[in-house]
């Protein structure tokens, strides 16, 4: 029996711990090297573990990687030019960056999208796709109101890179 799938380069892949279990991200250095590197360089720092989702919309996505757990922090590194791109859309499971109004203003907030979110395209960086674990992305708790704050939010238990990991 043999698996159809493209082995992961564990250079360009993800391990979201989430209480529910594991989250395999694939990333995509050749549509946004710039994110991909920001995120590994964030990752390998511990700089994600323990921060919140903190903006989850039911039917949209559930956003994390700040910090303050507001969604007004960032990391101490430079923010990054927007890397758009028409080679990847906003699909059931993408990973996009988060921003402010200003393009290129991405950090290390970002979001994974629960359905399908063409609006997104073009407008945000896409910088990986959920491969193994989204039923476990449905599970984290949703926020209220039309800004999807949430109350008592799930964790990002760990971010790693797949290269580093044990």
């Amino acid at each position: 029996m043999s698996d159809s799938k493209p082995a992961l380069d564990p250079e360009n892949t993800l391990y979201l711990e989430l209480k529910q279990g594991r989250v395999v991200i694939q990333m995509l250095p050749d549509i946004a090297p710039m994110h991909v590197q920001q995120i590994k360089t964030l990752a390998r720092k511990g700089f994600y573990d323990g921060t919140v989702f903190h903006r989850v919309i039911e039917g949209f996505m559930a956003q994390g990687g700040d910090p303050t757990g507001t969604g007004t922090g960032g990391s101490d590194l430079d923010n990054i030019r927007a890397e758009f791109s028409d080679k990847a859309k906003f699909v059931r499971g993408t990973c996009g960056m988060a921003r402010s109004q200003s393009p290129h203003s991405a950090n290390s907030q970002f979001f994974i999208t629960f359905e399908p979110a063409s609006h997104l395209n073009g407008q945000y960086t896409v910088w990986g796709q959920v491969v193994e674990g989204m039923d476990l992305v449905d599970q984290i708790k949703r926020g209220s109101g039309g800004g999807g704050t949430v109350s008592d939010p799930d964790k990002i238990e760990k971010l790693s890179v797949a290269a580093d990991a044990a």
